[in-house]
């Protein structure tokens, strides 16, 4: 469990009475979220149009706490328990009633882009899931674990930009879809030591990898091309999901070219570590951000 997270669930949980909150302390909370839990924000919030930041930070914090809420409270029952409260703040929020930060900064948020439950209820269905389904079959099913766990997401952001329709909604699922495969491949390792397999079993079987070489984390041939074809497959969802860029607003496309160019640049590193991710997480550094910073923003520039 983490001591951080169950610090701020004693101070805003359900067995906690919440008075005097303000829509001015509420998106202070939720700023300070997104700006101290989660590393790419300052990057990618350089492009973004000032008068949306506080609208980010309020869908921020409700993923952020839901994510939580699913990972760092214990999982199984308690964690469901937890959930459920959440997704009833959520009920409660819609209604006007609810006190907690996140809820009351996301309920102007809602109001001003009218955004209707359903993508913030997905992602609570993805978090439950969690909690019993730990190892995947077929890469069908990881796709349908990907339309609640990171397609909702997308889905706000288009609700943020006013932007949302199925065309675009389509291609923001592709995108959304390929950075939680190239979240899922470059965490192979970190994954099984909570006991969770995003590497579908049919995959494995396709290339020889059995599974005593997973839980003996051993990396051989077959696991290289398993992780090739895997790192193909995302790469090429990144790609079919592209052109998403060109039908949003001017000021939005930079932040959504970042996204695409941040999830092939971790694809980029599995590649030059050989695949061999059981000894090395790759990760994308400061400087790779920085050069992707700039070159989103030269292009941007050249229009």
């Amino acid at each position: 469990m983490s001591h951080a997270f169950l610090q701020e669930l004693a101070r805003f949980g359900p067995e906690c009475r919440r008075n005097g909150m303000t829509l001015a302390r509420a998106r202070q909370y939720c700023r300070r979220l997104a700006y101290t839990h989660y590393e790419n924000f300052s990057v990618a919030s350089l492009l973004l149009p000032r008068r949306l930041l506080p609208h980010f930070h309020a869908i921020y914090a409700y993923c952020r706490w839901a994510d939580d809420l699913g990972d760092e409270t214990g999982g199984g029952q308690q964690a469901l328990d937890l959930l459920q409260w959440w997704r009833a703040e959520l009920v409660r929020c819609y209604e006007g009633r609810s006190s907690h930060p996140v809820m009351f900064a996301l309920a102007p948020t809602i109001a001003r882009f009218r955004i209707p439950p359903k993508p913030f209820l997905d992602l609570l269905l993805a978090f439950e899931q969690d909690q019993s389904v730990t190892r995947y079959e077929s890469y069908e099913q990881l796709l349908n674990y990907c339309r609640n766990s990171a397609n909702p997401v997308g889905h706000l952001v288009l609700y943020l930009c006013d932007s949302f329709d199925e065309r675009r909604a389509q291609l923001a699922d592709r995108i959304c879809t390929g950075l939680q495969l190239a979240n899922f491949w470059q965490d192979v390792a970190r994954d099984l030591d909570i006991g969770r397999v995003y590497l579908p079993a049919e995959d494995r079987r396709r290339f020889g990898y059995t599974d005593a070489d997973l839980e003996a984390r051993r990396f051989t041939p077959a696991f290289a091309d398993l992780m090739r074809f895997e790192v193909e497959r995302a790469r090429a969802l990144f790609h079919e999901g592209m052109p998403l860029v060109k039908l949003m607003p001017v000021e939005i496309q930079p932040d959504i070219e970042l996204f695409v160019r941040g999830g092939l640049a971790i694809l980029a590193k599995i590649e030059q570590i050989g695949y061999d991710v059981w000894r090395t997480r790759p990760e994308v550094s400061r400087w790779d951000k920085a050069r992707l910073l700039a070159g989103v923003l030269w292009r941007k520039l050249r229009l």
